[in-house]
């Protein structure tokens, strides 16, 4: 309830993945590498907290950790989604791909390669032959604008999983239209933290 009541709380689309997600100005990289909730605390604010002022031009930063569901799928991805509104008053959105499994590259547009999937669509069961059960990110907002007010929350993805319809196919052993989707990605959804120039 203390939490909630914080707003430092969130959601999954199901399975029981863990999200921590801490914003600043003072974090560093070597932050991602020790004890990310006691330096989370101690140098900036919680998932649902909020983040005031221009810190001399400093670039806001965030720690982010992801774990998976101890008897689910492996991890994809973690991303930041950031909203903005610039000086003319209009609405911004852009997704950042901030940490993700395996030997993946990102290209000069910030997209990755899709992580595979490992489904098979006969007996609705998957492997967890990809992905990463931990991830762990440092971010920077190379794009920060002091004066924009900005909004930052984490979205964590799993790898593809069988959705209800593909266990109902097998279980049923029935075909179903080609428009149905089968497979899945179940993700977690942070709480935003929340930026404004005063």
């Amino acid at each position: 309830w203390a939490a909630m009541m914080r707003k430092e709380t969130f959601a999954t689309t199901g399975p029981r993945m863990t999200v921590r997600f801490f914003g600043g100005f003072d974090f560093s990289e070597a932050d991602a590498e020790g004890d990310l909730a006691q330096v989370g605390y101690e140098k900036g604010v919680p998932m649902g907290g909020k983040l005031q002022g221009d810190k001399g031009g400093k670039p806001i930063k965030f720690l982010v950790a992801a774990m998976k569901d101890p008897e689910g799928a492996n991890l994809d991805r973690i991303q930041i989604i950031k909203g903005w509104v610039d000086g003319s008053g209009k609405t911004h959105e852009k997704v950042y791909n901030v940490k993700w499994s395996g030997n993946r590259k990102k290209d000069t547009q910030g997209h990755i390669q899709h992580v595979g999937n490992t489904v098979d669509l006969k007996t609705a069961e998957y492997t967890n032959d990809i992905g990463d059960s931990q991830l762990i990110a440092y971010f920077e907002d190379k794009e920060f604008n002091p004066q924009h007010k900005a909004v930052y929350y984490v979205r964590v993805l799993q790898i593809p999983t069988p959705r209800w319809t593909l266990y109902d196919k097998v279980r049923n052993k029935i075909e179903m239209d080609k428009k149905v989707p089968l497979v899945q990605q179940e993700r977690a959804f942070s709480s935003p933290i929340w930026y404004s120039p005063d």
